[in-house]
């Protein structure tokens, strides 16, 4: 049993199988929900997502996402890029930088335009 409370995310998806392949790329284990196939859930590390089937789901449209603070975003900057995500559409990964806001991220698009920021609080 966890000893804190915890937020999911739940984003769409059009296509499980896809969406399972795409996260794997980027180091996250899980798969398809083994009473739901219209549903996967993935984890990597203490970071879980979980996505549901909307075949209607136009990526460019999106408006689905999550923000996950880490303890080490230049790690997981550097585990991600082994995946060689493009800079520019969908999918794609964006450069890490620090924003003016006092944080250090990046960010994910998947395949379904779920937009994943990923950053850490920049030491003072």
């Amino acid at each position: 049993m966890q000893p804190y409370d915890l937020a999911i995310p739940t984003l769409p998806c059009r296509f499980v199988s896809a969406t399972v392949a795409f996260y794997k790329r980027l180091g996250f284990d899980g798969g398809a929900h083994e009473f739901n196939g219209g549903y996967a859930i993935l984890r990597r590390g203490a970071v879980e997502l979980h996505f549901f089937t909307h075949e209607e789901l136009v990526p460019a449209d999106s408006s689905a996402g999550c923000y996950i603070r880490v303890l080490d975003v230049e790690e997981i900057f550097r585990s991600f890029s082994s995946s060689q995500l493009p800079r520019i559409g969908i999918p794609r990964m964006d450069a890490l930088e620090d924003k003016p806001w006092g944080l250090r991220e990046f960010a994910v698009v998947d395949l379904d335009g779920n937009l994943l920021r990923i950053g850490q609080i920049i030491a003072k």
